[in-house]
């Protein structure tokens, strides 16, 4: 591959804000998206971000899967709630050669996704990127951006850096996203749930944003127990993750400007939430090994009370 060409399945404050670098960048980029398809493709993409805002005037904007070209690199930036989706969408987008690049939060998405299109055709990528969107084709970066790429394969074994993964590396780099690649995936996989179970289960169960959490004395220490606990579940997978880690982690939170996260602003817009792949699945990786992470468990049931309210009002 030496041009590649890029997908984005979900054009919202994740996909569309790297899809819009990428574009910037000179990459021929792809855009998916539903209710935004009109008002994209009269206006194109806007982006406000720390970094310097642009504005992209012509997008390749698509409302159906099917018309879009065969792409290299396939990002899928939807919510795991619509993973349902992909085993339609990506064979009509996806090149024989290509692969399948997973934005998502959460622990074994990338099992999904390889039982659709092959385990050899698979990088997860995670995202530590503070963005919302503000409205059609209109996205807001707040803070930070950096995205760790890692090679998939069969039951999360380390298969360390391959040639396609640092091309990839290269074009995000190339588009101004900074770029880590692990060799581990599963262990970055965990490493972002450190951050990622606290701040976004609390702050749907105490209608708080990360600066709220971080500056009360209760919420902060609880913030730490839930990393602490995530570290139990890490272990229970045979990844180690360090107390310096946590440190890491608060110390970016600390510094990070008031953030709304992506499970509050589902929550607060009524959409169902990503119990499942942020909260379920490390609690059932967990248990297969004996181990009860009880205050994860507690936010699980407290958070599917809530997603429970959230469908049957929308059915």
């Amino acid at each position: 591959m030496l041009e590649r060409r890029y997908a984005i399945l979900g054009t919202g404050a994740l996909g569309g804000f790297y899809g819009a670098r990428l574009q910037k960048a000179g990459l021929d980029v792809h855009f998916l998206l539903k209710s935004d398809y009109e008002h994209v493709t009269q206006h194109g993409l806007v982006v406000e971000s720390k970094d310097g805002d642009f504005t992209l005037s012509q997008v390749n904007a698509y409302h159906d899967v099917e018309k879009m070209p065969r792409c290299d690199v396939v990002v899928v930036a939807l919510k795991t709630t619509q993973n349902h989706l992909l085993s339609q969408m990506l064979p009509h987008v996806l090149k024989d050669n290509g692969v399948v690049l997973v934005l998502q939060n959460g622990l074994g998405i990338e099992e999904e996704v390889a039982d659709i299109v092959g385990n050899d055709r698979v990088i997860g990528g995670l995202c530590f990127l503070c963005s919302n969107k503000l409205g059609p084709g209109h996205i807001h970066h707040l803070d930070y951006g950096k995205v760790t790429l890692g090679e998939y394969a069969p039951d999360y074994q380390a298969v360390g850096n391959t040639d396609r993964i640092q091309q990839i590396g290269n074009d995000f780099e190339r588009a101004r996203i900074p770029i880590d690649l692990a060799e581990d995936l599963l262990l970055a996989r965990w490493q972002k749930l450190v951050w990622n179970i606290p701040y976004n289960g609390l702050s749907v169960i105490l209608n708080a944003t990360t600066r709220e959490l971080m500056a009360d004395a209760y919420t902060r220490k609880l913030v730490e127990q839930l990393m602490y606990e995530v570290v139990a579940g890490a272990k229970t997978s045979g990844r180690t993750i360090s107390d310096r880690f946590i440190a890491k982690m608060l110390d970016y939170t600390d510094k990070m400007k008031p953030y709304r996260t992506s499970m509050k602003i589902d929550y607060d817009e009524r959409r169902p939430l990503e119990v499942e792949a942020i909260f379920g699945n490390p609690l059932r990786k967990a248990l297969v090994a004996g181990v009860n992470l009880l205050q994860i468990s507690c936010l699980y049931h407290q958070l599917k009370f809530l997603d429970a309210q959230i469908r049957e009002l929308s059915m």
